[in-house]
């Protein structure tokens, strides 16, 4: 996206739902106290997820004025991230973590704050686990992986053998049940997006991302005799040139 100066084709939900998904198993580790290797990896996650964010609001393209061309019609509530302004995505993401920051604070000290960590977790690794799902159904709907490159699906693969096997060669106890399921769950997901990219590729030509078309452009007329023919000057060179759908008036012979 930074060297191609363009996000078109990713979707922005997929940095909502790992930050959303890591700063809730932050807060679930003070709970369930699990391997400190995946805490780590929360943390940095949160930190790439940050990063991924600005550079894709930065190369974020333009609202298209194009004629005969769809708008981008929001269906959330209020725009949910799906605004034009970057302002409101980091106003969200820092009203979200000092609201569980307060909540922390205050049952941490209550007989239900390993319940309620537990209730955090469950819904961290459930939506950690819908990672790939925005990118499947945008890549479905234009019927091509354009502006999502091959090697973050091979990254996405390769990760997903290397958790499974740290889920499972674990001992027992260090890696809670939710994160092997909801692991197994993301692996397939992935595994789908490598097969929509074998079968579509890039897709069709001229498809950019979501709500753009192909641009349509009337045949070139033949130019041998159609221009003297409409003009009704036959013997004159002048007339009317015809290139990559642009036309011009030819200067006239004297």
């Amino acid at each position: 996206m930074h060297r191609a100066r363009s996000s078109a084709g990713f979707s922005l939900d997929i940095p909502l739902i790992m930050l959303v998904a890591s700063i809730l198993k932050v807060y679930y580790w003070f709970g369930a106290h699990f391997s400190t290797s995946l805490l780590v990896q929360a943390l940095l996650m949160i930190c790439v997820h940050l990063l991924l964010l600005h550079v894709a609001l930065t190369n974020r393209p333009p609202p298209s004025h194009l004629p005969f061309q769809h708008k981008d019609v929001s269906n959330r509530p209020y725009d949910f991230w799906q605004w034009r302004a970057p302002r409101p995505y980091w106003t969200f993401i820092t009203y979200f973590t000092g609201v569980l920051l307060v909540l922390h604070l205050v049952m941490s000290s209550t007989s239900i704050f390993v319940p309620y960590t537990d209730l955090l977790g469950m819904v961290a690794l459930t939506i950690e686990a819908t990672l790939p799902l925005p990118q499947l159904l945008a890549n479905y709907q234009r019927r091509g992986c354009k502006g999502f490159r091959p090697s973050v699906i091979v990254n996405w693969v390769i990760g997903d053998t290397f958790k499974m096997w740290f889920f499972f060669a674990s001992s027992s106890g260090e890696v809670p049940w939710a994160f092997k399921a909801c692991g197994i769950f993301q692996a397939c997901c992935d595994l789908g997006l490598a097969a929509q990219y074998l079968i579509w590729g890039d897709g069709p030509v001229g498809v950019e991302g979501l709500g753009r078309e192909k641009e349509v452009r009337s045949p070139i007329p033949p130019e041998d005799g159609w221009n003297a023919e409409k003009l009704g000057q036959a013997g004159v060179t002048g007339g009317i040139e015809m290139s990559d759908g642009q036309a011009w008036e030819r200067p006239r012979a004297a």
